[in-house]
C-alpha cells in the first residue's frame, strides 16, 4: 500500500450492542444434554452410595467393662449362679487369684434374667431398691450428649470384696470415626463417674472402686447375648409345609444337624454348648464323628460350625414306637452368641401351654409329602390341640401320650414336614420371650385333614434335659 494520509472508511463500524441487551444462551446439543444427564447422575448415586454407605457400614462398635462397689449392699453368695458346668469351671480357672476382684472377663449369665423365678425376683427387689440408675443406665446417657452413641448395656455379674457387692456392666456405643475412640472413652468415663458420684436415695457407691476398661467384641455380644428366646427383629410367617422365607436373626437357636454335609434334621440351641433335639434323628447313625452342627438362615452359606462331641439319647427311646423321642447333643466347642445366634428359653416343667394358642415351628424340611427340601429356613404359626382332642378316632385314636404334644390345624393348612425333625416348636409369652414348647417327632405325612403334627413334649422332659446336660439356672414361665 502506498504511503501517504490514511483512506476514511466508507462504512463506519456496527456500534456493539449494550452489555445488558446480549443473549447469552447457551443451546446444547442432543450429545451434550445426554452426557450431562450421564454426570448428575453419577454425582448423584455417588452421593446416596455414600449415605448408605455411612447409614449401614460407616458404623464402628465400642464394647466397654465398668465394675464398682456397693458399700450398703451386702454380698449374698446366691447372686452368682452360673447356668452351666462350663461355667462353673471357667469361673474358678478365673477367681483362683482372690485378689482379683474386679473381673474384666465377666463370665455370669445376665441377673434379672437368668435366675430362677423366685431369686430372680428377689435380686429385682434388691436392684431396684438400691440400683435404680444402674438397672436402667441406658438413662445415664440417654439424658446426655451420647444418647445417638448409646447402643444397649447389661449388668452380667455381681461380685464381692470384702463382704461388699462388685456389681458389673456391659455397655456396647456406636460411633462413625474409629478416630473418635480415645475421645469417646473419655467422655463414657466422665458421664458415669459423674453419675456415680450423685448421692441419690440410699445408693452408697465407693467411687475409688471405680473401674473403666475396654472388652473385644465377641466376649461383649456373648455377654450382652446370654439372655435366652429373644429375637433381632419381630417373627412373623405363616407356613412351613407350604413355604414362607424366614429372615435373617428370627429364629436364633435352630442349627441343622448334618450327615456328610447333608441337613438331616433341626435342633434347639439351649446353652453356648448344647442343642436338644429329635432321638429318632439318630436310628441309623449314632456316632458323634458323623455330624455336624451348622448355623445360618441358609444351608448352603453357614455362619458358623461345630463338629459333635456327645450325642445323648433318652433310655427309654425305643423304635419304632415314638414315646421318649428326645435326645441332647453336646458340641466339640462353645460357640458365642450374637445377635443372629441365640438359645431358646426352656419352660418350667410345671408349665402348661394353653389349647388353641399359638406356636411356630421352624426348620427345613420339604414343603409337602415328598417334596422338596428349601435352602432357606422356614417358619410356621400353628395352634397348640390339645391331647384329648389329638386322640379322637378320627385324629390319632389314643396313641398320644402325656409326653407328646400336638400343633396344627384339624383341617390340614400348616405342618412340619420331612426333614423339620427335632426342629424346635416354639411359645412367645407376654414380653416376646420365647419357649420351647416342642420338639418335631412324627405325623401322618404332612399337613393332612384331621393329623396335625405330634412333638415331644418339652416341659414333660425338662428335668431329664438338666440331668443329661448340667444346665441350670434357666429363665422359665
Amino acid at each position: 500500500m502506498a504511503k501517504g494520509q490514511p483512506q476514511q472508511r466508507q462504512q463506519a463500524w456496527t456500534p456493539l450492542p449494550k452489555r445488558t441487551q446480549l443473549n447469552t444462551k447457551m443451546k446444547l446439543t442432543k450429545p451434550g444434554k445426554i452426557i450431562l444427564g450421564i454426570i448428575m447422575m453419577v454425582f448423584a448415586a455417588a452421593a446416596i452410595g455414600l449415605i448408605v454407605y455411612f447409614a449401614v457400614y460407616g458404623k464402628y462398635f465400642f464394647y466397654y467393662h465398668i465394675s464398682f462397689k456397693v458399700d450398703n449392699i451386702d454380698y449374698d453368695s446366691k447372686f452368682e449362679k452360673p447356668y452351666s458346668q462350663e461355667y462353673m469351671d471357667l469361673n474358678k480357672r478365673s477367681v483362683a487369684g482372690k485378689l482379683n476382684v474386679f473381673l474384666h472377663i465377666v463370665l455370669f449369665c445376665a441377673i434379672l434374667l437368668e435366675m430362677p423365678g423366685s431369686l430372680r425376683t428377689q435380686l429385682s427387689e434388691l436392684l431396684s431398691r438400691f440400683l435404680p440408675d444402674l438397672c436402667e443406665i441406658k438413662e445415664i446417657f440417654h439424658e446426655s450428649k451420647l444418647r445417638r452413641q448409646y447402643v444397649i448395656s447389661h449388668i452380667v455379674q455381681v461380685s464381692q470384696v470384702k463382704g461388699k457387692a462388685i456389681v458389673h456392666i456391659v455397655l456396647k456405643f456406636k460411633l462413625c470415626y474409629k478416630n473418635n475412640a480415645a475421645k469417646f472413652w473419655d467422655r463414657i468415663e466422665t458421664i458415669l463417674l459423674q453419675k456415680l458420684k450423685d448421692k441419690t436415695g440410699c445408693l452408697s457407691i465407693a467411687t475409688s472402686s471405680f473401674k473403666f476398661s475396654d472388652i473385644e467384641m465377641p466376649a461383649a455380644e456373648n455377654l450382652l447375648n446370654t439372655c435366652c428366646g429373644h429375637c433381632t427383629i419381630t417373627p412373623s410367617g405363616n407356613k412351613t409345609a407350604g413355604g414362607t422365607d424366614a429372615e435373617e436373626g428370627e429364629w436364633p437357636w435352630q442349627a441343622s444337624l448334618q450327615q456328610d454335609k447333608v441337613h438331616r434334621c433341626g435342633a434347639t440351641l439351649i446353652s453356648n454348648s448344647w442343642l436338644v433335639t429329635a432321638a429318632h434323628c439318630f436310628i441309623k447313625a449314632n456316632n458323634p464323628k458323623e455330624w455336624h452342627v451348622s448355623f445360618g438362615l441358609l444351608l448352603s452359606d453357614p455362619k458358623i460350625q461345630r463338629s459333635v462331641k456327645d450325642i445323648k439319647i433318652h433310655e427309654n427311646y425305643h423304635y419304632p414306637a415314638h414315646d421318649n423321642d428326645i435326645a441332647v447333643v453336646h458340641m466339640s466347642s462353645p460357640v458365642l452368641y450374637t445377635s443372629n445366634r441365640l438359645r431358646a428359653c426352656l419352660p418350667e416343667a410345671t408349665y402348661k401351654f394353653p389349647p388353641n394358642s399359638d406356636v411356630v415351628v421352624t426348620g427345613w424340611g420339604t414343603l409337602k409329602t415328598d417334596g422338596t427340601s428349601p435352602n432357606t429356613l422356614q417358619k410356621g404359626l400353628v395352634k397348640i390341640i390339645d391331647n384329648k382332642t389329638c386322640n379322637n378316632k378320627e385324629v390319632y385314636s389314643g396313641v398320644i401320650t402325656p409326653g407328646m404334644l400336638c400343633a396344627g390345624f384339624l383341617n390340614g393348612q400348616v405342618d412340619a414336614c420331612q426333614g423339620d425333625s427335632g426342629g424346635p416348636l416354639l411359645s412367645a409369652d407376654s414380653k416376646g420371650t420365647w419357649f420351647l414348647a416342642g420338639i418335631v417327632s412324627w405325623g401322618d405325612e404332612c399337613a393332612l385333614q384331621n393329623k396335625p403334627g405330634v412333638y415331644t413334649q418339652v416341659t414333660f422332659y425338662r428335668d431329664w434335659i438338666m440331668s443329661k446336660t448340667g444346665l441350670q439356672c434357666r429363665r422359665s414361665l
